[in-house]
């Protein structure tokens, strides 16, 4: 008896009556498989045993597969999840859409001030929070200080690509399997595309002109895709076409990468003994620069939302604050130190201790305040985003185009193909989405 008039006042509750207690609740939360999402899960016990009204029910997935399965969910109201982790590429479109439970009436101590404002600006809509972020990335230049020693060089602080290109024909040593550079080939709005975007904008490129035009069949993209096709078929890893965030980390934190430019997000990894071979040889910079210098760059975050579909909002709530909070970050360093402390998100994270043990810390911050998302690229642009076109159409004009992009790295297409093939598939998405006219 009791626990069916539990039920009921949380039935009461959806519908906007105050709650008189919580029942028995099992949340499903859908996550990507990166490193700081298998920590969450792994220490989500402490969170079930605080509420033990609370069971999690974890549904873990490759980034791709995660986008296409929570999109689908979402925009179809299907409830499958009650809590999701987007980026903040989708939380200002979908809480636009109505799809999201706005982050409001926060306590006061989870301080939401303290969220880095760039990260804080990127989830909002209209000026309110609709997810809370767990881990937030800008953009380095991660390589082997060994490497680069045994070679006589010494890598800038702020490298050019040109320097890139030398450094890793100069530190490349196939047998015994070290490559001089890994950069993402899988193809991905999210995977690729996220990297090769800033390489276009640091050539000068944009994906649309002013006027919503497609620019992608374009002198700067066909400088950025050659730059990156000879120097992956010179220097890369086998299999580049195949690899994504994740492989790549993989492949540095066992000794196979030379130099790797990707997520200030890995930095937590590749400088941790117990989770990288080759923590005490490692040294950072910034992103390299081409012939455009001062754009937007890189502004990722990973977040934690809720959809409106959800039945179990109130408990939901309960787990997206506690894992996004301070002391979340204080469990995480006093189980797996502090090196692994979820990055970019909170200014209170970047404590002696965390420094002492991350090198990295305050360039990362840095990285951060200065990704410059809403900035202009070398010729105005009617859109914002670093990595991203922050427009609804763009998830599937991305995919498409990542996957043109990784043509070329699998040897099936020319640059020339790929590009006219790109720019026909994505204005022909625009014109039908209404765009120009």
């Amino acid at each position: 008896m009791l626990r069916k008039v539990l039920a009921a006042a949380t039935i009461l509750a959806a519908g906007g009556l105050p709650s008189l207690a919580l029942a028995d609740a099992t949340l499903t939360i859908a996550t990507v498989n990166n490193v700081q999402m298998i920590e969450m899960q792994k220490l989500s016990p402490e969170f079930e045993r605080q509420h033990p009204d609370i069971k999690l029910r974890w549904v873990v997935l490759e980034e791709n597969t995660l986008r296409q399965r929570v999109t689908t969910d979402i925009a179809t109201k299907g409830g499958q999840f009650d809590i999701l982790t987007i980026g903040n590429y989708e939380v200002p479109i979908w809480a636009k859409q109505g799809w999201l439970s706005p982050m409001d009436n926060l306590p006061a101590t989870f301080d939401a001030d303290d969220i880095l404002k760039p990260v804080r600006d990127g989830i909002s809509y209209n000026g309110k929070l609709y997810a809370l972020p767990f881990y937030a990335e800008s953009v380095m230049t991660l390589y082997r200080t060994d490497l680069f020693k045994k070679a006589g060089l010494t890598m800038p602080d702020a490298p050019t690509y040109e320097q890139i290109r030398q450094f890793a024909a100069k530190i490349t040593d196939r047998s015994n399997q070290v490559y001089g550079i890994c950069l993402r080939g899988k193809p991905g709005w999210g995977e690729n595309m996220a990297y090769f975007a800033t390489l276009v904008t640091a050539n000068g490129g944009q994906w649309f002109d002013t006027k919503w035009d497609t620019t992608i069949n374009t002198p700067e993209w066909k400088a950025a895709l050659s730059y990156y096709a000879d120097i992956l078929k010179a220097d890369g890893p086998p299999g580049v076409s195949s690899n994504g965030f994740n492989e790549n980390l993989a492949l540095f934190s066992s000794g196979h990468c030379g130099m790797w430019i990707d997520a200030t997000s890995a930095a937590g990894t590749v400088y941790d003994k117990k989770q990288s071979q080759v923590a005490d040889q490692v040294g950072f910079a910034a992103a390299p620069t081409g012939s455009f210098k001062g754009g937007p760059t890189w502004l990722w975050s990973w977040n934690l939302a809720i959809p409106v579909s959800s039945k179990q909002a109130d408990a939901a709530r309960q787990f997206v604050t506690w894992a996004t909070s301070k002391d979340y970050v204080q469990l995480v360093a006093k189980n797996d130190g502090w090196v692994n402390a979820p990055p970019g998100t909170r200014a209170s994270t970047n404590t002696s201790e965390y420094k002492a043990v991350a090198p990295f810390a305050d360039f990362v911050v840095a990285a951060i305040n200065n990704s410059n998302p809403t900035g202009q690229t070398k010729s105005p642009r009617p859109y914002t985003g670093a990595q991203f076109v922050s427009i609804p159409e763009f998830q599937a004009i991305g995919t498409q185009v990542g996957q043109t992009v990784a043509s070329v790295l699998a040897g099936s297409s020319t640059v020339d193909q790929a590009l006219s093939s790109a720019q026909a598939a994505t204005a022909r998405s625009m014109r039908q989405a209404g765009y120009g006219k």
